[in-house]
């Protein structure tokens, strides 16, 4: 399965991934990041020593894990997309996850702001919940088996101390970590299973509104007859509603526990719940193909519809067309998961030049008599929509002589240094968000470059934080700044919208943001 090509630095090859750099290494083996060779995907594959999990006498958890991660596909559960075997390693291909453990969070960051726990509670749960409906229970729940994507969403991982459930039987087994362990765990008694889950996810949202756990203890037996006890120190900085929902979930008996519906219904969990994390059933139809897949990967594996239909109506997991039909489906599930994560994405370089060439340029709208004799650059329904237009009192904006893709591409140089996320409309129109640390709010603007004459070029700055349509949406502007490049100038003209911004902290931000811009941008 493995193998070496090319000269100099060898490639390793398993199967169609190309091995790279190791990520980390653990008790069982190592992991590393490899890429798809046909789709280009990302991977993270955990290499385990068949002699060394023999040894350790792990290779029940090794299969549980297998199993019940190849039943799963949420977008805030890690996925595993195939499995490698040869006669000394397993190769467990999994999703390539960049932000490290939320426990790392949890220490560098100490106790949360409400809404930032409020977020990863509410995907802790919708992963958990979609495990107990899949009759799988994680019983390991912990701040270190949950992982972080390069945008911070949660991603449940090891799943080497789950069980399945079956209706009517109880477990029984003392297994997790003492701390996120339940009373009826620690003291073997029976348990069905989804109760203990709960907890645990209580003592998570304790250790993330607190940065503390509640029960804790060097002395192990001193630990557990605090955990049966269920008493625990509530802050007085918690507000009442989650309070209560911390104790519901922190009940010691387990029939008076909160269940995954009653934490559902919360007031306190349901505020700013995204619609994608409990989808009704008949959101995704898994028996329907996507049919822009099936071309990718025909073009990509050179095959016809006919192959790539029979591989997924076979099944078969080890088959390279249904693995790369479901790699391209994830990645796509994963950026439309919600309509937040559809709009905006941060991106590490300009579009192609292809893509900068492929639409023209509207000129600007109050500056369309000095247009009329450049049809070549005109949208033919912007004079007439302008004629009638009332002119606008404030324009902020930045002029510049520069060439329009120069001035796009030190637009984007900048946007990237100021770690703005940022949504191409078009190659002369942007739209940028940035989320305030301390609110959590997102600031959102619109940079859109116009034609002012045969030379000049106005970078227009416009609010997005009004609710309004981004196109009547107008923002004052003031003040000065050095210019971006050569033959460029701070461009403050008339406008004569009321209420233009909405509330006077949108204000603030969004003339924070473009501050912070223009100077990136004169750097």
């Amino acid at each position: 399965m493995a193998d070496k090509s090319g000269s100099g630095s060898a490639q390793v090859k398993i199967g169609h991934y190309i091995l790279g750099d190791t990520l980390g290494v653990g008790t069982f083996g190592k992991v590393k990041i490899a890429t798809h060779q046909m789709t280009g995907h990302k991977v993270a594959v955990k290499i385990l020593n068949r002699q060394k999990i023999k040894n350790l006498d792990v290779v029940g958890k090794i299969r549980r894990e297998i199993q019940n991660l190849k039943l799963f596909r949420h977008p805030h559960i890690i996925k595993l997309y195939q499995v490698i075997s040869t006669p000394t390693d397993i190769f467990m291909v999994m999703e390539h996850v960049a932000g490290g453990e939320l426990f790392d969070y949890i220490v560098k960051h100490g106790r949360l702001k409400e809404p930032e726990a409020r977020r990863f509670f509410q995907q802790i749960i919708s992963g958990v919940d979609y495990c107990h409906r899949h009759m799988v229970v994680h019983r390991d729940l912990k701040p270190e088996n949950l992982l972080l994507d390069s945008s911070n969403n949660v991603k449940i991982a090891d799943f080497g101390l789950s069980n399945m459930m079956t209706d009517g039987e109880f477990l029984r087994t003392s297994c997790g970590s003492p701390n996120y362990a339940a009373p009826e765990v620690i003291s073997g008694k029976l348990y069905a299973g989804p109760e203990v889950d709960i907890w645990s996810c209580g003592v998570i949202l304790y250790a993330l509104l607190c940065g503390t756990l509640p029960f804790d203890d060097e002395h192990v037996p001193t630990l557990f007859r605090k955990i049966k006890s269920g008493i625990f120190a509530i802050p007085e900085y918690l507000n009442k509603e989650v309070v209560s929902l911390l104790c519901h979930t922190l009940q010691v008996d387990p029939v008076k526990r909160a269940t995954m519906k009653e934490i559902r219904e919360h007031e306190w969990f349901k505020k700013d719940l995204p619609s994608y994390l409990f989808p009704s059933s008949s959101d995704h139809d898994a028996s329907i193909i996507n049919t822009d897949i099936v071309k990718e990967i025909c073009e990509k594996f050179n095959v016809d519809e006919r192959e790539v239909h029979k591989a997924l109506l076979a099944d078969n997991p080890h088959d390279q067309l249904y693995i790369a039909y479901h790699l391209i489906m994830d990645n796509m599930i994963m950026h439309e998961a919600s309509k937040e994560y559809q709009d905006f994405f941060s991106a590490s370089s300009p579009p192609p030049e292809s893509f900068m060439a492929s639409s023209p340029m509207r000129p600007h709208p109050e500056r369309m008599p000095e247009m009329k004799n450049i049809s070549h650059t005109l949208d033919p329904t912007v004079e007439s929509r302008a004629a009638h237009a009332k002119k606008a009192k404030w324009h902020l904006g930045i002029r510049s002589q520069s060439k329009p893709q120069d001035i796009m591409h030190e637009v984007y140089r900048a946007m990237k240094s100021l770690d703005y996320e940022w949504k191409v409309v078009n190659q002369w129109h942007i739209k940028v968000r940035k989320k305030n640390p301390v609110s959590l709010r997102y600031t959102r603007l619109s940079l859109q470059l116009y034609q002012v004459d045969q030379k000049s070029f106005l970078l227009d700055f416009k609010s997005l934080n009004t609710g309004q349509d981004p196109g009547d949406t107008t923002s004052p502007g003031g003040g000065s700044s050095s210019p971006p490049s050569s033959g460029s100038q701070l461009s403050i003209e008339d406008r004569d919208d009321a209420g233009m911004l909405g509330q006077p902290h949108h204000t603030l931000e969004f003339f924070e943001m473009c501050a912070s811009l223009i100077c990136a941008l004169a750097r």
